[in-house]
């Protein structure tokens, strides 16, 4: 064989590894509360009756992410760092990619809340960039030393009208919003140069939301590397967004390939769910997000993340019934295998 053949072979196999490596969908699950069912006693199985701890059984469903929140000084520690760290290491142990999501508050951030930390409450607006960056550099830096990679971060959890309230409240203070975000982008970066960076929005069927928040973050040069959406039916339906879950999936696609078009960065579906007491249905919905997420959006969309499947009935969109996952949970193990 001669060294043009040999050159001819090596790019070729070059070219297939990449083509691989850009085929790769993700099938995730945030399954930040872990340790905390554990602290309560909780013992996960799987469908035969088998114990399992629950990163193995996610596992053993299919999936191949995990996705951990991060808050500031958590009452409990449930969340802070070295639990995060904690779990963190178990994804790796099981060969599963990690997602980290910054919540940037003490406890739960959303679109109805984007509380302070406490100890940042007097803060001037440099001085939480500065907190902000510190407290990131802070816990992917505890992650990189446990020898566990981060493939994607989110700056803030559905921050649809910013985050840190009221100095963050994109409606009132884009630029602020915008250079936290930035902060947060840099700092990330600095720990983890190749993990993607996400700003994560709720309502996925709404494009005016999306548009509001990334023509303000890029009027005021915000980076980011992704574009994370909520994909939620039950809420949409009970809002009145939309009166069906095909209509939510078709609009969230729209959205997505609008995105797309008009951002030219990639997205991912980062939290979506079903009602656990519908199994039949949740199924069916998992199904048809995945689908459209995977085969419909040209792959733009990397992938889909059900947020907190292993809750059971205190949360009505989780995906197990009595500690066991339900049929909601054959989507993704389906999924993976075709």
């Amino acid at each position: 064989m001669n060294r043009l053949t040999i050159l001819f072979c090596c790019l070729c196999t070059l070219s297939t590894l990449k083509a691989q490596q850009k085929e790769t969908f993700w099938l995730g699950a945030d399954i930040s509360g872990t340790t905390e069912q554990e602290a309560r006693g909780v013992q996960l199985r799987n469908v035969k009756g088998e114990p399992r701890e629950c990163t193995a059984l996610m596992y053993e469903l299919g999936l191949n992410a995990i996705r951990l929140r991060v808050w500031v000084h958590p009452r409990d520690g449930f969340c802070a760092k070295d639990d995060v760290v904690r779990m963190a290491r178990r994804a790796k142990d099981w060969g599963m990619a990690l997602m980290i999501d910054f919540h940037y508050s003490d406890w739960w951030a959303d679109p109805g809340q984007q509380n302070i930390p406490a100890a940042w409450k007097d803060m001037t607006y440099g001085q939480m960039k500065q907190a902000l960056a510190d407290h990131t550099r802070e816990v992917l830096t505890a992650i990189k030393r446990a020898g566990v990679e981060v493939r994607w971060v989110q700056v803030g959890n559905e921050t649809t009208n910013g985050f840190l309230w009221p100095m963050g409240r994109a409606k009132d203070h884009m630029r602020q919003y915008a250079g936290l975000t930035d902060a947060g982008y840099e700092a990330v970066k600095q720990v983890f140069p190749k993990a993607e960076v996400i700003v994560h929005l709720d309502g996925a069927y709404d494009p005016h939301r999306y548009d509001f928040i990334f023509d303000g973050l890029l009027r005021y040069k915000a980076r980011f590397d992704m574009i994370g959406l909520s994909v939620y039916p039950y809420w949409d339906i009970r809002g009145k967004h939309t009166q069906t879950w095909q209509e939510t999936v078709e609009k969230a696609t729209a959205n997505i390939n609008r995105l797309w078009d008009k951002y030219h960065k990639p997205l991912m579906v980062v939290e979506t769910g079903a009602e656990a007491k519908k199994p039949e249905e949740g199924k069916q919905i998992i199904s048809a997000i995945i689908d459209a997420a995977r085969n419909k959006t040209l792959g733009h969309c990397r992938g889909v993340f059900y947020w907190a499947p292993e809750t059971d009935r205190g949360y009505r969109l989780g995906a197990f019934d009595d500690n066991r996952p339900t049929i909601i949970m054959e989507a993704f193990t389906e999924a993976a295998i075709h």
